[in-house]
């Protein structure tokens, strides 16, 4: 059975949020916002709510899956970061960017782009997730909720919950959210490269 949560995107309930954080350790799927569309969530590592994932945006095994983080500390443990990327990463962050950086030890295996071993990672500039991130004290393997049949991100959780009914173990419901996926910035080479142009501006620099 599928849950539908109403938080505030402003004050979110903590009860609600503890809730949503409890269904994240016991391996549900959940349906988040964020500050670019709504996305889809659950623990790192979490196989069966990976391979939920996959099937529900019909992704092929080599789709890669973003790191989503509370706070630079936490974004350090799993990326390898020089004195460049930190500026970038500082003067940005939380915001609508994903960055692809090297991966360390602690991300597993099967999150990362395998010839390169980089991750995506972000933090989201969206006072529920963040609220989400600082009670469940984790990051959340995550993916934008794009749907196979669909041109772009739903932004209704009205729409979300009959699409996705049945399917996931919550719908957060925070109301509308835009469908501008992240801006991708590659930050493994010397200058910094937009992989794609979404809600973050450009030049970083």
């Amino acid at each position: 059975m599928t849950q539908r949560f109403s938080i505030h995107p402003d004050n979110p309930q903590p009860r609600l949020i503890r809730q949503a954080a409890e269904m994240l350790h016991a391996g549900g799927l959940l349906v988040y916002p964020t500050d670019s569309c709504y996305a889809f969530g659950c623990a790192v590592g979490d196989k069966a709510s990976m391979e939920q994932i996959r099937r529900l945006r019909d992704l092929d095994e080599k789709h890669p899956f973003t790191l989503v983080c509370r706070d630079l500390s936490e974004l350090a443990s799993y990326a390898r970061i020089d004195n460049t990327a930190y500026r970038i990463l500082k003067a940005h962050t939380p915001g609508p960017y994903t960055f692809l950086l090297e991966a360390t030890r602690e991300v597993p295996r099967r999150l990362m782009e395998p010839k390169r071993r980089t991750i995506g990672l972000r933090i989201p500039d969206h006072r529920v997730v963040q609220a989400l991130l600082e009670i469940y004290d984790a990051p959340l393997m995550s993916c934008t909720l794009m749907l196979p049949d669909l041109e772009d991100p739903p932004v209704e959780p009205g729409d979300l919950y009959d699409r996705l009914k049945g399917r996931v173990s919550l719908i957060i419901d925070s109301g509308f959210c835009p469908s501008i996926p992240t801006t991708v910035i590659d930050l493994m080479g010397e200058v910094p490269e937009v992989v794609r142009q979404g809600g973050g501006s450009f030049p970083l620099l």
